[in-house]
């Protein structure tokens, strides 16, 4: 199992590290436009390169990422190009935002799916046409889309739920939870689409194996058959879906966050690629890779307590 853990964390350790160079090497090939968006357009030629060397960026590319990979490391990401701002404080701030939204969408979508693709599976007929029906809509309409909607019909029309803007659970539990409805809400309805129908593909091939009818013929009952023995070992398969649905959740957050007005990590790394605000962009790629590489171990290591012909893979 330890062998099992490790290879796991040395696997996201590279990802970050991958990650966050290629990051680094895309932004700064407009090192000159960086330079000249933070002086303006009135900047002369020698301001420029003053400022480029301010920054460092006239050093090789290798040695400028190495730099920023030592104070990672020690957990300084920096300080903004614009507003010469601790990146790790601007960054602190907004994680509980896209967390909240990520672990809300997973945490709804697993639910549902679950109910869904269960009683699909053990009940079919009509419950499993339902459920078919579902899942397409689901995949044909995107999250900004659904967002929009729910934005007009919710917010503006009804009035149910504010529009745009966040309120932190210390202010009011109530008021988080109202924030986050639509988001949640926008983004879950895709994650239910494709998370339902593997929770149940999953069961159904687990119903018509062998050991089910021999549990069944030894008098135990259907619930106990069930979640006992049929919902663990179709598990490790829907637990792989639910970690690929984290990925994209976590980039459909970005694109969320712009159309409800929230102050996420997606928000900020949108606005610093804007104006080239390398420290920034690079510390929340960096920061929303670590967050997905952390759930996908907690994934893996409960893929490993479940089936443990993972841990040997």
């Amino acid at each position: 199992m330890i062998s099992y853990i490790s290879r796991r964390i040395g696997a996201g350790l590279v990802l970050i590290a991958c990650a966050s160079f290629i990051v680094f090497a895309l932004m700064l090939a407009n090192s000159e436009n960086v330079a000249r968006n933070i002086l303006g357009d009135e900047a002369s030629l020698a301001q420029l390169a003053a400022k480029k060397v301010e920054l460092g960026l006239d050093n090789p590319l290798l040695l400028q990422y190495g730099q920023w990979l030592f104070n990672a490391v020690q957990g300084n990401l920096g300080k903004s190009w614009f507003n010469a701002e601790s990146v790790g404080y601007l960054l602190l701030n907004r994680i509980p935002v896209t967390l909240s939204i990520a672990v809300g969408t997973v945490v709804a979508s697993t639910l549902v799916s679950l109910i869904m693709g269960v009683a699909a599976a053990v009940y079919r007929g009509w419950l499993d046409r339902v459920l078919q029906i579902v899942s397409v809509v689901g995949l044909v309409f995107p999250g900004f889309w659904l967002a929009l909607v729910m934005i007009v019909k919710v917010s503006i029309e009804w009035g149910l739920v504010p529009a745009t803007g966040y309120i932190t659970f210390a202010q009011s539990p109530f008021g988080w939870m109202q924030s986050l409805l639509l988001p949640v809400f926008s983004l879950a309805i895709g994650a239910v689409a494709g998370l339902s129908q593997q929770v149940r593909s999953a069961t159904i091939g687990v119903l018509e194996m062998d050991f089910v009818r021999t549990l069944r013929s030894r008098g135990l009952s259907e619930t106990s058959v069930l979640f006992r023995h049929v919902l663990r070992n179709a598990a490790p398969p829907t637990l792989t879906v639910l970690s690929l649905n984290f990925i994209g959740l976590m980039s459909g957050a970005v694109m969320i966050e712009q159309v409800f007005a929230l102050p996420g990590l997606g928000s900020i790394a949108v606005e610093a690629t804007g104006v080239g605000d390398i420290p920034i962009v690079v510390g929340a790629v960096v920061i929303s890779v670590v967050i997905v590489v952390i759930v996908n171990l907690v994934i893996d290591l409960i893929n490993g307590w479940l089936n443990p012909k993972v841990r040997l893979s």
